[in-house]
């Protein structure tokens, strides 16, 4: 074999092996870039949650709806129900000042909630005397509803809680609500109306933990008008709940 051939081999064999490195380098380096770290799964949510009591200021005796909420939760559970939907409400006749607790669980933790219901002790029949009639005509303010309205209008609020607060200083006092009207319609149409000023109202008072057994209602839509001139500040008088004395 000549010189000048074995030079040739030689130099074939070394660009071979020099190519056969180079293949090696990029397939790792294509393996290398493939590789990916790992992604962590999403955080679920945490629960949120929500009671309330309606009225939470009750006589012994009166009932109290609890109503709650969440999101986020598989297991909802309150003390003394036990487990109960995600959302709903209950009506509840507790015997005595009862703490509710709400507790929701689910995949993202835990969240609770709770609310307190006052049971005030049921007060003995008492006949009203000649006194409490003076002192419910002095302190029972009426209260005025816009035209075909039927919800407590803001300006009444302080008033009709003044009037609970006198209803819960004199405990023997009973009342009836007379709802009246002055409103375009039929007779039956404000008959309605005075219906639902006069129960807007007793809800108002229950609210404020006047039992439910001390108010009557009745509508006499535009029946017994306070005012009977044609005008807007008359029209505005008969638009009223009006309280009387009931023995």
């Amino acid at each position: 074999m000549t010189l000048q051939v074995t030079q040739r081999i030689l130099k074939t064999s070394t660009l071979l092996a020099v190519f056969a490195a180079a293949l090696s380098l990029t397939g790792c380096n294509k393996k290398l870039a493939k590789a990916t770290p790992p992604t962590s799964p999403p955080t679920p949510p945490a629960p949120t949650v929500s009671l309330s009591a309606s009225p939470n200021v009750i006589q012994e005796g009166q009932p109290t709806t609890l109503s709650w909420e969440t999101t986020n939760a598989t297991g909802t559970t309150i003390d003394g129900l036990g487990e109960v939907p995600p959302s709903g409400s209950r009506t509840l006749t507790p015997s005595a000042s009862t703490t509710y607790n709400l507790e929701a669980e689910g995949p993202g933790g835990t969240k609770d909630a709770s609310v307190r219901v006052t049971v005030n002790a049921g007060i003995a029949s008492v006949t009203p005397s000649p006194a409490d009639e003076e002192l419910f005509s002095k302190n029972m303010k009426d209260i005025f509803f816009d035209y075909g309205k039927s919800d407590i209008r803001s300006d009444q609020v302080t008033t009709a809680q003044r009037d609970a607060s006198f209803l819960q200083q004199h405990p023997s006092i009973k009342v009836l609500v007379e709802g009246h009207c002055d409103d375009r319609g039929s007779e039956e149409y404000n008959l309605a109306l005075g219906t639902s000023r006069a129960e807007s109202l007793k809800r108002a008072l229950l609210l404020q933990g006047i039992s439910a057994d001390r108010i009557k209602t009745i509508s006499y839509g535009k029946e017994k008008p306070f005012c009977s001139q044609n005008n807007e500040q008359c029209w505005q008088q008969n638009r009223v709940d009006h309280f009387a004395f009931e023995n």
